[in-house]
């Protein structure tokens, strides 16, 4: 047995059982994965995979237990290498934030300028995505870190970190009628109130839009949303041109910069959300990864977040 044959393994796994995928993915032929994968099963005396034809399905139940020791080995043997790096480059490396754009446009640049700062021989590259496609980069490693609202805290095998608390705002023209409401009306607008307007909010996926549902629902309205995106920015925009109420995380909306608008706080209809760092649990995380940490989340200790990384650990 060899670490080659773990990863083809593992990639054939990630790729979802498909052949093709897998050898395109590791530079390498189809029938030598296939080779790979029967020698490996021949010497381990046991089926790993379960096939039709040629094809393989699926895990067979002995092979599901392989599957999770092939994850286990790689981790550390990649654990290993980052241990090489710590010491023998101390401060040079490179850290994959994974992100939402919220999280890029919003809460980042300014820990990133401080970051570089501290660490200016370290690269930094963005990787953007939702949070269902952030937790599964974590867990593949593609990303050192990630930075999201939904999903993260909810994924076995990634361990997150509280960096804010936040809730969202009402963004609409100056001239709209909303803008009339006085402060105490503002203070206390409706849901209701909300859904007599076309509205502009997150996709799905997207910064505490469950919970924005979820109230129109409770307040038995049914909104009309007529358009949906991924980041503030752009719901932004389509307010701007009067298409609709725009509804988006608090932290996209500033008075001084988005002078085009008018806030209006509407967290006691759609709740209060806490945007999170996460890591995938058991990885040896470099020091400056530790320090970026606590950049994003101030209240915890290293002590803390090395127990909570490795909470077997001695």
């Amino acid at each position: 047995m060899n670490l080659q044959q773990f990863r083809y393994i593992r990639e054939i796994i990630r790729r979802n059982y498909n052949l093709t995928e897998t050898s395109q993915a590791l530079y390498t032929s189809q029938p030598g994965v296939s080779k790979a994968v029967i020698e490996f099963e021949d010497e381990l005396g046991l089926q790993v995979f379960e096939r039709h034809g040629k094809r393989i399905k699926g895990l067979t139940k002995p092979g599901q237990t392989v599957a999770a020791v092939i994850e286990r080995i790689i981790r550390e043997v990649d654990n290993l290498k980052r241990v090489s790096d710590e010491y023998a480059k101390q401060d040079e490396g490179e850290l994959i934030i994974g992100c939402t754009h919220t999280q890029a446009r919003y809460f980042l640049p300014e820990i990133i300028v401080n970051f570089k700062q501290k660490f200016p021989k370290v690269r930094v590259s963005l990787a953007e995505g939702s949070p269902q496609q952030l937790a599964n980069m974590l867990l593949s490693e593609e990303v050192d870190v990630a930075v999201a609202t939904e999903t993260l805290g909810l994924v076995s095998g990634i361990v997150t970190f509280p960096c804010y608390e936040w809730s969202h705002t009402v963004v609409v023209k100056p001239d709209h009628p909303l803008t009339e409401l006085t402060s105490s009306q503002a203070r206390n607008i409706t849901a209701a109130q909300i859904a007599q307007y076309p509205i502009i909010t997150y996709d799905s996926a997207f910064s505490g839009r469950k919970s924005i549902d979820a109230s129109f629902a409770v307040a038995g309205v049914k909104p009309d949303i007529i358009l949906e995106a991924i980041d503030a920015d752009v719901i932004k925009t389509y307010v701007d041109v009067e298409l609709g109420v725009g509804i988006i995380a608090g932290i996209a909306f500033n008075p001084r910069r988005d002078t085009n608008l008018v806030g209006i706080p509407v967290g006691h209809l759609f709740g209060k959300h806490i945007s999170r760092i996460g890591l995938r649990k058991g990885i040896f995380a470099r020091d400056y990864i530790f320090d970026f940490i606590q950049m994003c989340a101030p209240n915890y200790k290293r002590e803390q977040i090395e127990k909570m990384l490795n909470p077997t650990k001695e």
